[in-house]
């Protein structure tokens, strides 16, 4: 038999939030919970069970409902709705026998018991834990000072109550039962694994499942927040199904942790995505300032484990968590034949550590609802990594299992070769890193390693009149005030003030050990296309040291996930140097009539603007030129070495022969050099433009031009112009045939070759306009031999 009852949906759990798994009504203490509540109710029942059966019935008769003659309701001492205040006299009782009489009735005790006389061992030992988890819920109850969360607890121990009444086992009603989500948490690291991580060696692979087990671990012994104190920290949040999930989460994983009559799940196994996006940033943060503040205890084989590579791990994690592209997440996902499933076995820790290294997360007190959170660091390039791309937003994804179905042409350079090359490439977390004194190193590096170490934050904040006042957000607005102010000398204290705390305005905040060191203060126009740079400003003690153009990278990737790709600022004179390396110019892409009246103008100042290319992970971009170069130069390696090979001298001289072909001397091919194309040449200008005229006249009439008539619009093409950069079209061609642009024939058939190499590019072999590019391309070509520009 199965009892139930009913659990209100979105009651919340007990305790601050992120403190190791504390028992229910410790108020989340650390230490005071955890293995010790445990502990200490396991021994309680393991010395109850072992007691004289008259103990056991003495024990289980103050909680059993009386089955005298004349229809007694008495359900026992206990009575299921407590008072407000736990009589101490009750809940210590130890002198109770079957003789005396029930408080509630006056039948004795040994009435309460007679169903249990021919009940075996066994199922009087399990009633007896749940006695005991019955005690410990009815002190929680009493202990829990949230409301909602003292509602759970009450609710869980009517529940069991209920169950020794009935000699049930106890089983929660709800509308859903686990798992809540799929793919579950577990299952999402474990489609992340093989993911990105299917190509390394075993040896680094293994490196990466001991991080995902110690992540998935962490998970499951983490504390969660109330869903008050997450209203207070992230008001705009959705706070009802944060609710919903918190119930689940107290109800079948925290309490049951110490309450083992109930049924107990990791939560990395009946939760997804959904929970673990709610808890992510915050639990991030606070793992990694744990594992700094404990390095001094960690041997150095767990070191560099926990401080180099988990943080890289978590941050590569991250971005497919908050992703919305992330095949991770897919129920579709497959796992290729080189990818296992992580088992989740106990809290991975670092002897000699006396615990295993949880990490306290006290929630922090950051408005979320008007800071978009920018740090942490975006994906960095590690051992860990396959693909270094910029931040939550997807850059272009590499080429895995799902390959596309067609090679990429990029140049003359086949994407064979390019690949070979690129697997011969070290990953840059395993080799020395650019010195941050070198000229090659790029100016946001030491900034970037910084980031990804958590020494430095990034914040968008900004001020609020609808929303309660956030004591930390006002702090960091007042910090960066007084940063303006000392930068900014030449502006107004009042003005900067009304601006940096105006509602309207919002300043990506650079956060160094607690305090603020710099920002940017903007404001957005969504439906005018454009940002506004307000201030920016570093404090002069932490200035030359990349903080800047990261702070503008930063900024750059927050406004690409808001879609708007414009920036505007007045520079005054010693501003536009920092501005031109940002990216900013004079010439402003956004029309006049979107700014005028919009933004604010300053006397002796320059307007900048500068456009933002969407696909550029401007966060990442210096790690990704980084390996561009790196790619360069494998490449020219390679062919200086094929250069550098010594053919054969030519002998046929000797043999009387006087001239020989020039394609056919040994190693002339393998310089780049290739057959110059023969043909005449015209010189008189107007002959050359009577000639291309007509032959252009007629590829334009032929029954296959009709794809290449005009410019690729992007309504018909969306990602035409990301995927091709120099496009071509026949009245592009014209145009410039009339304005004489043609002065080669050279020149005319490469813009006219460069449209059918286009089309087959973009194009797949089966489509349309790939057979149409490929008729009309031999229909070109025998055009311009039958005119003589080339020999037949």
């Amino acid at each position: 038999m199965a009892d139930s009852v009913g659990i209100q949906q979105g009651s919340p759990a007990v305790g601050a939030a992120g403190l190791v798994p504390a028992a229910p009504g410790a108020a989340g203490t650390e230490g005071s919970g955890a293995a010790g509540g445990s502990a200490r109710i396991a021994a309680k029942k393991a010395q109850l069970r072992s007691s004289p059966r008259p103990k056991k019935l003495e024990k289980l008769g103050v909680y059993s409902s009386c089955k005298a003659e004349g229809a007694c309701k008495c359900n026992g001492w206990k009575s299921q709705n407590p008072p407000p205040t736990p009589p101490q006299t009750d809940q210590q009782s130890n002198t109770v026998n079957l003789q005396e009489p029930c408080r509630s009735c006056s039948h004795t005790l040994g009435d309460h018991v007679t169903h249990l006389e021919n009940v075996s061992e066994e199922e009087m030992n399990r009633l007896l834990g749940i006695v005991l988890d019955v005690e410990y819920l009815y002190t929680c109850v009493h202990k829990e000072e949230d409301a909602d969360t003292k509602q759970v607890y009450f609710s869980l121990f009517k529940l069991l109550r209920k169950s020794i009444l009935q000699m049930g086992k106890p089983m929660l009603e709800a509308q859903e039962s686990p798992p809540f989500e799929k793919p579950s948490i577990e299952q999402g690291v474990n489609n992340f694994v093989q993911y990105k991580f299917s190509h390394l060696p075993s040896k680094e692979r293994q490196t990466i499942m001991e991080l995902a087990k110690m992540f998935l671990n962490q998970i499951n012994y983490w504390q969660l927040e109330t869903p008050s104190q997450r209203r207070q920290r992230v008001p705009s949040d959705d706070v009802v199904g944060y609710k919903v999930n918190y119930t689940r989460w107290l109800c079948y994983c925290n309490v049951p942790q110490f309450c083992d009559s109930l049924p107990r799940y990791e939560t990395t196994q009946i939760f997804g995505r959904t929970l673990l996006r709610s808890v992510f940033t915050v639990m991030r943060k606070q793992l990694l300032e744990q594992a700094r503040q404990e390095k001094d205890k960690l041997p150095p084989e767990k070191r560099t484990l926990i401080l180099t590579h988990f943080p890289k791990f978590l941050s590569m994690l991250e971005e497919e968590v908050y992703s919305h592209s992330s095949p991770i997440w897919s129920q579709d996902f497959l796992v290729g034949a080189t990818g296992g499933q992580i088992p989740v076995h106990t809290v991975i820790s670092a002897p000699p550590v006396a615990r295993p290294i949880y990490y306290s997360t006290s929630p922090m007190s950051v408005d979320q609802s008007t800071c978009g959170s920018v740090s942490p660091a975006r994906k960095p390039a590690s051992v860990l990594e396959s693909n270094p791309v910029g931040e939550k937003r997807k850059a272009s994804e590499p080429l895995h299992h799902e390959e596309n179905k067609r090679p990429r042409v990029v140049g003359d350079i086949p994407m064979d070769l390019i690949n070979e090359v690129m697997a011969t490439i070290s990953d840059p977390a395993t080799i020395p890193e650019t010195s941050l004194l070198s000229a090659h190193s790029a100016r946001d590096e030491a900034a970037r390693l910084e980031e990804r170490r958590g020494v430095i934050e990034f914040h968008v904040i900004g001020n609020s009149l609808n929303q309660k006042p956030n004591k930390r957000i006002l702090m960091w607005l007042v910090g960066l005030q007084n940063v303006f102010s000392h930068q900014l000398p030449r502006m107004p204290k009042e003005y900067i003030t009304r601006l940096v705390f105006d509602p309207k305005h919002k300043t990506l905040s650079l956060i160094k050990d607690g305090r603020v060191i710099g920002g940017i203060c903007f404001r957005m126009f969504p439906s005018q296309g454009f940002t506004e740079i307000v201030f920016c400003a570093v404090t002069s003690n932490e200035q030359v040291k990349g903080y800047g153009t990261h702070l503008m990278n930063h900024l750059k990737e927050y406004h690409i996930k808001h879609e708007i790709l414009n920036f505007l600022t007045y520079a005054d004179e010693y501003a536009i140097g920092y501005f031109k390396k940002q990216g900013f110019s004079k010439d402003i892409k956004v029309p006049k009539a979107k700014y005028v009246g919009y933004i604010k103008d300053y006397e002796g100042a320059t307007l900048m603007g500068c456009e933002l290319n969407p696909s550029i992970p401007y966060t990442e971009f210096s790690v990704i030129i980084k390996k561009q170069k790196e790619i360069i130069k494998k490449l020219i390696e390679r062919k200086q070495a094929q250069i550098r090979k010594v053919y054969p001298g030519l002998s046929c001289f000797k043999d009387g022969v006087r001239q020989i072909p020039i394609e056919s001397i040994p190693g002339i091919r393998e310089t780049g050099w290739k057959p110059a194309g023969k043909g005449k040449e015209l010189k008189d200008p107007d002959q050359l433009y009577s000639t291309l005229k007509t032959i252009l006249q007629h590829v334009k009439n032929h029954q296959n031009a009709w794809p290449f008539m005009e410019p690729v619009k992007k309504t018909e093409a969306p990602g035409y112009y990301q995927v091709i950069r120099f496009p071509m079209d026949l009245k592009t061609m014209s145009e410039r045939l009339k304005s004489r642009y043609y002065t080669t024939r050279k020149l005319f058939m490469a813009d006219m070759q460069r449209i059918f190499t286009n089309c087959r590019e973009y194009n797949a072999p089966e489509s349309e306009y790939y057979k149409c590019a490929n008729i009309l391309e031999k229909f070109f070509y025998t055009k311009i031999k039958e005119a003589g520009l080339i020999e037949k």
